[in-house]
């Protein structure tokens, strides 16, 4: 392990890294360093329930709005002294996903006791607490956002399946719901015009893969981002972006995200949990991006996405999409070491999606993995602008080589994560540090936030990586510190208690709501 410069230096209690860019591929763009230092914490006292997950933060009162998914709330902290945040009321939110917060309004989205039912999304006042009124949306929403100005809240109405079984199929159609927050009114943006055109789309490479599902219920939006009337949703299961028209409630597009080729240098991955070590390098496979979220900056005059491609499966009541490369049939002339690669070692272990292509006698001619294991820019049209690649698996195995794709779960997980997505960059969020723009994203699985210079978004540099998990705690004690990152908000310094720019992270694993100082 090489030495490192620290970002911050935090109690060794806390098992606090603050470290530097560690992959070649960053120095190439030169260093633009940011210091995150640990401020404080506040711990739901539940671990591995999800109670921290989503925040938002109103300036107005310096309160922070937490998802707490054990309870059914919404936890309200007192964020006035960020060294000591303290809960001073819950919200009752049953199936709570989801907040967001605009000038003094919370709002938080709702799934239904059912999942495949109606979900709502409810309105609260920031100051009182007192509830304004609740909507009816699409099934399952899975997250919003208010628009910039406010006026609307746009829903991804995920409509996730319960349920494949012959007979008995549980699939609702996926949706994007439109809020106008004056009139309390809601349009629905959804995708029944693709209905019989799902070859179309598979063609062109749009994921379409459940069982007898009609676009419309195959189509599962997961995280929005907004500007001047345009939303763009990813579609995470489905390798996909929807473009929706805010001012019309319509669907526009429906744009393929491609795939990454891991054989190319630059790609490499870590293929297997059970070979006893780091080893990544290329391999004959092909990365779906599936992103989960995504937000946007504007540089130049032009709009670019920003998402963090942590990959997802649909795993329900008979159905999976699983599948591992050792159970899997091999065209010989397009793995000709077919035997070879069927080992543990190489990519026996290995979980790819189980519709990967195949040939006219049902062998696999391709193999294609849950998840870019990266974050990446794109255009405003989806196409892919940079991607960083094997930077997130090199930057673990460089700092932190002993916890080398750990699990969320427990502390002694070495590798185990190789086989399947890695370090899974799930939230991701931008901000303004001393006039340069950064991307900071979470990492689910090993900890920690990564951030990312973005003031030239067509080259970002990684700028550094905090992780505030303690390696030598217990997860389910509640002892391993921050685990589990789930959304990652970003606080400017103009709306910030300390005047300087703030980070906040909800734990989802560990239960635990982190408040980081941003220093440039």
């Amino acid at each position: 392990m090489r030495t490192s410069t620290p970002l911050c230096l935090a109690a060794a209690s806390l098992s606090v890294l603050a470290l530097l860019p560690a992959t070649p591929a960053a120095a190439d763009h030169g260093r633009s360093e940011i210091e995150l230092s640990l401020l404080g914490r506040y711990t739901a006292g539940a671990v591995g329930v999800g109670a921290a997950e989503i925040t938002a933060y109103d300036a107005k009162t310096r309160r922070v709005f937490v998802v707490n998914a054990e309870q059914g709330t919404v936890d309200v902290l007192d964020l006035r002294n960020p060294r000591d945040p303290r809960k001073v009321a819950s919200l009752t939110t049953p199936g709570a996903n989801s907040v967001a917060v605009h000038d003094g309004l919370l709002a938080v989205a709702q799934q239904a006791e059912n999942k495949t039912a109606a979900g709502s999304v409810a309105f609260f006042d920031t100051r009182t607490a007192r509830k304004l009124r609740q909507v009816q949306v699409g099934a399952l929403p899975d997250m919003l956002t208010f628009t910039e100005d406010g006026r609307q809240v746009v829903v991804a109405n995920e409509g996730e399946a319960a349920s494949y079984c012959e007979g008995a199929v549980d699939d609702p159609e996926g949706s994007i719901s439109v809020i106008d927050v004056r009139r309390g009114t809601v349009r629905t943006a959804g995708f029944q015009a693709w209905n019989g055109k799902e070859d179309r789309l598979r063609a062109k490479g749009v994921r379409i893969s459940g069982p007898g599902s009609s676009a419309a219920q195959d189509l599962e939006p997961e995280y929005i981002t907004t500007e001047k009337g345009t939303a763009w949703v990813t579609l995470q299961e489905n390798n996909a972006l929807a473009i929706v028209d805010l001012d019309r409630a319509v669907v526009r597009d429906i744009v393929p995200l491609g795939l990454k080729d891991n054989s190319r240098p630059g790609n490499e991955l870590d293929a297997s949990d059970r070979d006893g070590k780091i080893d990544i390098r290329t391999h004959p496979v092909k990365s779906a991006y599936m992103p989960d979220s995504i937000t946007h900056l504007r540089d130049r005059g032009r709009t670019y996405l920003v998402t963090a491609n942590e990959g997802d499966s649909r795993d329900w009541e008979c159905h999976t999409d699983e599948v591992r490369v050792k159970d899997m049939e091999l065209s010989p002339s397009a793995f000709p070491d077919a035997a070879a690669l069927r080992k543990d070692a190489e990519l026996g272990r290995l979980t790819v999606l189980s519709d990967s292509p195949k040939d006219a006698e049902g062998k696999y001619t391709e193999l294609r993995v849950f998840g870019g294991r990266s974050i990446s820019v794109r255009a405003a049209d989806g196409s892919l602008v940079w991607d960083s690649g094997s930077e997130l698996e090199r930057l673990i195995a460089d700092e932190l080589p002993e916890q080398f794709n750990f699990d969320n779960e427990e502390n002694d997980s070495f590798d185990s994560r190789s086989d399947n997505k890695g370090p899974e960059p799930e939230g991701v969020t931008i901000g303004e540090v001393r006039g340069r723009t950064y991307a900071f994203v979470g990492l689910e699985r090993v900890g920690g936030v990564v951030a990312y210079d973005l003031s030239d978004p067509r080259h970002p540099k990684q700028a550094g990586y905090v992780n505030t998990r303690d390696f030598a705690g217990d997860v389910e004690a509640g002892t391993a510190g921050d685990v589990g990152p789930e959304g990652v908000l970003f606080i400017d310094a103009h709306d910030s208690p300390t005047r300087s720019p703030l980070l906040v992270v909800g734990n989802e694993v560990s239960g635990t709501t982190a408040v980081y100082e941003i220093k440039s």
